[in-house]
């Protein structure tokens, strides 16, 4: 069998965890920052698990993540 590619644009935006689920960044932290709050900006800079229903198409993404 030969390996699979593993897709760029995914493996720059998500991380696989030690339990194995995928983690990612949150959106709206590049510009206009000036109307939200430091509490907003604090928030988004964390990452969070990915949705149930993108977890299975992430994992196919990155396969060796």
């Amino acid at each position: 069998m030969p390996k699979i590619k593993t897709h760029s644009g995914a493996k720059k935006r998500f991380k696989i965890s030690k339990n194995g689920k995928p983690l990612r960044g949150h959106a709206n932290k590049s510009h206009i920052l000036t109307k939200k709050t430091t509490k907003r900006k604090r928030g988004l800079r964390k990452t969070s698990v990915a949705d149930v229903t993108n977890q299975k198409q992430i994992k196919r993404l990155v396969p060796y993540k």
